[in-house]
């Protein structure tokens, strides 16, 4: 039976559930933390180290996180990691309804949360190829479905769901979020094991971290993948430094008009999504990855020079579009390709480079803006986008694709010992 007429695992479909629950809690505390953080301080630096909290265990621990991964039963790493961010709600939860918060303890509760969900989502990707078979048609289905979900959830669903929860008491949106990982974590329980490479030989953590990163960097298609993302943040980091001012000044929208903006970029992510598998089959992999960064880049620019709010607005929706198909296209690919001891690592490396490019954008918008304009940003973001396509194009070409997917072939449906409760099946694993 051809991949396309396969249908995808029932495990699937409590890992889809799983993740949607968890990112519609997500999105509730996304929107929640800043406005409890604004009910105790006006302080600008104050809500930003809030904000910022989030991401630094990305930045600090994001390739030594993938080692560890490669090291545990992944599914189990999920279910803990859900149920230990549902209990450390009940934290600040127990704090707002006693009246305590404190800038502290929501920054602690930021970064705690950013760090499970450091070990949630780099388990998560490494099990899909697991659960899977490491199918590429499969793996774009998923994470067409996974992606698209998501979005909904934590970009539609879950930002006004914690607004409207925060009003009717500071510690309820907490609790909701609690709520979603406990009902993750159970969903996730449930899922059938999968294979966990066994080491031939002891290596230090830090040692282990090095090769994943190494592994990426020394192959010239994983690098490219990374690329995208890495530079892209750059790009995009720096448009959304500005885009409000951007709004306000130039486009003449107030906070509803510059709400529907946000609106169409999502909005054209779930389309980009949808359709990113189409893209691949008739397009092949490597073009349409090639096709969505000159679409995201053409339109960031269509976005600097739009004379009005429709303009931009349907210059961000092709942005978003783009984003979305290539942010299935570009994961699934790295999941059929990469070994499975190294799947963790090599996943977690890349997000790594993504969020350490983001403050850098942020900087770079923030000075040219000031320097030369507030559409300058954006003329630059464009360039940047339509130079890295150029860059990245020869890098992740299809026939290296095609190259790839046919060395993994063989490692695709290993040979795994019988059952076992909670660590599952074990396969040998290859040389790094």
């Amino acid at each position: 039976m051809s991949s396309d007429m396969k249908k995808l695992p029932t495990g699937f479909g409590r890992l889809w559930t799983a993740q949607t629950v968890s990112s519609l809690g997500d999105g509730v505390s996304h929107a929640a933390l800043p406005l409890l953080a604004l009910t105790l301080t006006r302080d600008p630096m104050a809500l930003a180290v809030v904000t910022a909290a989030g991401t630094l265990p990305w930045l600090l621990f994001g390739v030594l996180g993938g080692a560890l991964v490669d090291r545990w039963d992944r599914r189990r790493t999920m279910w803990v990691t859900d149920a230990v961010r549902a209990g450390l709600l009940a934290i600040p939860a127990a704090a707002a309804a006693l009246d305590a918060l404190s800038i502290p303890l929501l920054a602690a509760v930021a970064f705690l949360l950013g760090l499970g969900g450091l070990f949630f989502d780099t388990a998560a990707t490494a099990y899909l190829p697991d659960l899977l078979g490491r199918d590429p048609a499969l793996l774009e289905r998923a994470n067409s479905r996974l992606r698209g979900t998501q979005t909904a959830a934590s970009g539609f669903a879950g930002p006004p769901a914690g607004s409207a929860l925060l009003a009717l008491g500071r510690a309820v949106p907490l609790l909701a979020d609690a709520v979603s990982f406990a009902v993750s974590a159970l969903l996730v329980r449930s899922l059938p094991a999968a294979p966990r490479p066994v080491p031939q030989v002891r290596e230090s953590l830090l040692r282990q971290a090095r090769a994943g990163a190494s592994y990426v960097f020394r192959d010239r298609l994983l690098l490219g993948l990374a690329l995208r993302p890495a530079v892209g943040n750059i790009a995009f980091v720096a448009v959304e430094t500005v885009l409000a001012l951007f709004a306000h000044d130039h486009l003449g929208i107030g906070a509803f008009g510059f709400g529907l903006l946000l609106t169409a970029e999502a909005t054209g992510g779930l389309l980009g999504a949808a359709i990113a598998s189409f893209l691949g089959r008739r397009l092949g992999t490597g073009t349409a990855l090639t096709c969505t960064a000159a679409v995201e880049g053409l339109a960031v620019l269509g976005l600097a020079a739009a004379p009005n709010p429709w303009v931009a607005g349907l210059a961000l929706a092709v942005c978003g579009a783009g984003m979305g198909a290539t942010m299935v296209l570009a994961p699934s690919l790295r999941q059929a390709i990469v070994p499975a001891h190294l799947m963790g690592r090599v996943a977690s490396t890349s997000r790594m480079l993504a969020m350490c490019a983001a403050p850098f954008g942020a900087f770079v918008g923030g000075w040219l803006a000031s320097t030369s304009g507030v559409r300058t940003p954006l003329y630059a973001a464009a360039g940047l986008l339509l130079a890295m396509t150029a860059v990245t194009a020869t890098m992740t070409t299809d026939r290296r694709i095609e190259a790839a997917l046919r060395v993994a072939a063989p490692a695709a449906e290993p040979a795994a010992e019988p059952d076992r409760p909670e660590s599952g099946d074990r396969v040998p694993e290859a040389a790094v």
